[in-house]
């Protein structure tokens, strides 16, 4: 661990902390929202909010141990000895990375066979992706990090490539009032992952001790209230969007002209 200057430790830490607020009023309002759409797009909430809940609990984790590791002396906050466990992070990843991309795809609708395929190669290359880039990251060798930074790129391209790809002409197959909210949302995903890798790096960017580690934290915190609460929220309004488009009508719980059953499957 590093010494940090007041202002380093309190722009992590408050970042840390806002993201534990934002990722749980967030977790709230997804799992509330469930009832504002059409029942066959509740589940893409219910994991968007499944995916804050479990990314609130381990940033209150991340933010005790990274207090826990420091104390303020002689103007500056010193490392106090006691180890921070940033692995808090992968144990976030695993879960919630492969949930991301689920929800992107659950929010579409698509039919089944197209929804499993999608969902299931999505989310193992997530894992693989997340699982490549734990042992770079704890590296201390340059070479190392920079090996498993590019085997898990490997995973990280693909799952761009199939969004870019198959997800395009999913897209097309969806109301014209929502098309642009699922490209933006395709869209935000493609930058908010593009966080992580140049945060992996910062220290083979030039950056070293303090800036270095000030730069990882800060660069992972964004980029992970972005990619969760941020996409959460565009799949709430896809939902809305969709559930007005195909004429469900949520005070009586059913399908009103357009919006039969045999449409929706069509349209899908």
């Amino acid at each position: 661990m590093e010494m940090l200057s007041s202002n380093q430790y309190d722009l992590v830490t408050n970042l840390m902390s806002l993201t534990v607020a934002a990722m749980g009023a967030a977790a709230l309002f997804f799992f509330l929202s469930r009832s504002q759409v059409a029942p066959k797009l509740r589940p893409a909430l219910t994991i968007s909010g499944v995916v804050v809940a479990i990314a609130c609990y381990h940033y209150f984790r991340i933010y005790e141990s990274f207090t826990a590791a420091y104390m303020f002396a002689d103007g500056a906050y010193q490392p106090t000895g006691k180890p921070f466990n940033d692995a808090y992070r992968y144990a976030d990843w695993l879960l919630t990375v492969p949930l991301l991309v689920i929800e992107l795809v659950a929010v579409l609708a698509l039919a089944k066979p197209m929804a499993r395929s999608l969902s299931v190669r999505l989310a193992l290359a997530a894992l693989l992706m997340i699982a490549l880039g734990y042992p770079g990251e704890v590296a201390s060798d340059t070479t190392v990090r920079w090996a498993f930074w590019g085997a898990a790129m490997v995973p990280w391209v693909y799952i761009m490539y199939v969004l870019y790809g198959q997800f395009g002409e999913a897209i097309q197959r969806q109301p014209a009032s929502v098309r642009s909210l699922v490209s933006n949302a395709r869209l935000l995903v493609l930058v908010t992952w593009a966080f992580y890798p140049v945060a992996y790096l910062g220290p083979e960017l030039g950056l070293a001790g303090a800036q270095a580690e000030t730069f990882v934290q800060v660069g992972y915190t964004i980029a992970d209230i972005t990619a969760k609460v941020g996409l959460g929220i565009y799949i709430y309004f896809i939902a809305r969007g969709k559930t007005e488009a195909e004429g469900y009508d949520l005070t009586s719980g059913s399908d009103s002209g357009a919006g039969s059953d045999e449409q929706l499957r069509a349209a899908a």
